[in-house]
């Protein structure tokens, strides 16, 4: 049978889930703008639990109505944290406020669910529970929802409903047990205040209902204010956010807000990607591709007779079925993912590294710029050690390595960790991309190379043998800055200076 005391920790239950899972929201959203999820992450969680304990103090304030305190709690906190993403979406294009807006709503989705627990003991305490019973059964299950919140974020609420939608259908939730206190203790709570509650949780519930009935469109106008054109493909998946836009015959792709490549000028990228290592490698027959999902680099690739097999590794799924069936990008890229020479593996580049024994003639790293500690790693001395680990004797490697121009201690610092992971060999270049700006890769390898003598076997639309002598040369306000260390796992040098260097652009 159903008592007051299983309602009430029901609810706290239930809001223990929602609240953390508000506050992971927030993070995510937060990181997706502004970039850097440790800060972000790390700041929420700091900011959640300090504002819990100013809930749990504020809370000694209560002295009664404590069931009617309870209940505003919960409703406050369905419709704080309900509208909480939709606000943040809103207040993007405003940057000087974004950040304090932020703050404030961790803040107060803190500080109210510190409320809840005080409330909730003294509640369960007047219908004689004793203390210690008390606080075991109130805070056993708002941890077991901690534990429930942290498994469903990342592996059900995230890559099915995406941020925004999660935050109305967390939010109609939490109302939905303001409904519950509402029902069950209507005789306590008086008229007046079953009144004044009804009517919070229904004008909060409609406005949740219609913004999440319209969030396909109101996404899709609010993506096309923020990327300057067309959206012909979004996707939100448990890794990252995929955009495709078009605008006449530019195709761009963006993750998470970051562009990937434009049409109109990838060339100018891949082709000095790709072609100066294959010279520089001899013939490759094995070649390893680490990111890269898009194809692109794949489709230079294929130009090469000799190539017996090309193997692209990539952490999410959706790019590859993006690259296989998407007609502008499979237009794009030729169909590359579709030869069988190319075989795709899904999986995080640095596992692959580790669980692989095959040893590959050529490997190019085409992987995001290292803007969060997750990538940082794979910018790593470990990585670039892991790397060499699985070079042919006599491979090279090649990895694209962020603006020298932008982010210049970030360049020279991949460069340096390069070489301090054991490649004797290393030759920096760099090439005018326009949808980039000047942009920087790094060769290596444990022989001797001459890679300002390249010379090109295959038909290219950039790339002349006349110009790639000038790559190599840096003018000297790009020279490397002094007493640069190399990035490790345990001190990702790299992020903090990628994030310094484009701080001053961004």
């Amino acid at each position: 049978m159903l008592s007051d005391k299983k309602i009430l920790i029901f609810s706290v239950f239930v809001a223990g889930i929602c609240s953390l899972v508000y506050e992971l929201l927030i993070s995510t959203t937060a990181s997706y703008f502004l970039g850097d999820s440790v800060r972000q992450f790390s700041v929420t969680i700091g900011l959640y639990l300090a504002s819990m304990g100013l809930g749990s103090y504020i809370s000694r304030w209560v002295k009664t109505d404590l069931l009617r305190s309870f209940v505003a709690v919960e409703i406050l906190l369905g419709i704080v944290g309900g509208f909480a993403v939709p606000i943040l979406y809103l207040t993007y294009a405003s940057s000087p406020v974004f950040w304090p807006i932020v703050v404030g709503l961790i803040v107060v989705i803190g500080a109210l669910t510190g409320l809840e627990v005080p409330l909730l003991t003294r509640l369960m305490e007047k219908r004689e529970e004793r203390l210690d019973v008390n606080i075991a059964n109130v805070l056993s299950f708002d941890y077991l929802g901690a534990l429930l919140a942290t498994l469903a974020f990342p592996f059900v609420l995230l890559p099915v409903l995406g941020t925004f939608r999660a935050s109305l259908v967390l939010g109609l939730v939490n109302l939905g047990v303001g409904v519950v206190n509402l029902w069950w203790f209507r005789e306590a709570l008086g008229i007046r205040a079953r009144r004044q509650g009804a009517a919070a949780v229904g004008l909060a519930g409609a406005a949740l209902v219609a913004l999440l009935v319209g969030s396909g469109p109101l996404m899709n106008a609010w993506s096309n204010s923020i990327y300057e054109d067309r959206i012909v493909h979004r996707e939100q998946t448990k890794y990252q956010r995929i955009v495709l836009t078009k605008f006449k015959a530019d195709l761009r792709l963006f993750l998470d807000g970051n562009l990937q490549f434009s049409s109109q000028d990838e060339r100018r990228y891949h082709e000095p990607l790709v072609h100066i290592p294959m010279d520089a490698a001899r013939s490759p027959e094995h070649v390893l591709i680490l990111g890269g999902g898009d194809g692109l680099a794949a489709r230079e690739l294929l130009k090469y007779p000799d190539v017996e097999s090309i193997t692209i590794v990539d952490l999410d799924p959706a790019i590859f079925e993006l690259a296989r069936t998407n007609p502008e990008l499979t237009r794009l890229n030729q169909r590359s993912l579709h030869s069988p020479r190319v075989q795709t593996v899904t999986r995080d580049a640095f596992v692959f590294l580790e669980e692989t024994d095959r040893a590959f003639d050529l490997i190019l790293a085409d992987l995001p710029d290292p803007n969060n500690t997750s990538l940082a790693r794979l910018y790593s001395r470990s990585f670039y050690g892991l790397v060499r680990s699985r070079l042919a004797p006599g491979g090279v490697f090649v990895t694209q390595a962020t603006s020298p121009y932008f982010a210049q201690d970030a360049f020279w610092t991949i460069h340096t960790t390069i070489a301090s992971a054991g490649f004797t060999h290393t030759y920096p270049y760099h090439v005018q991309v326009p949808s980039f700006g000047e942009w920087g890769f790094v060769l290596a390898a444990e022989r001797p190379l001459e890679p300002s003598r390249t010379r090109l076997s295959v038909d290219t639309r950039y790339l002349t043998e006349a110009l790639i002598p000038g790559l190599f040369v840096f003018p000297k306000d790009l020279d490397p800055p002094a007493d640069l260390r190399p990035s490790t796992l345990d001190r990702p040098r790299v992020l903090d200076a990628y994030l310094e260097g484009w701080q001053y652009w961004n």
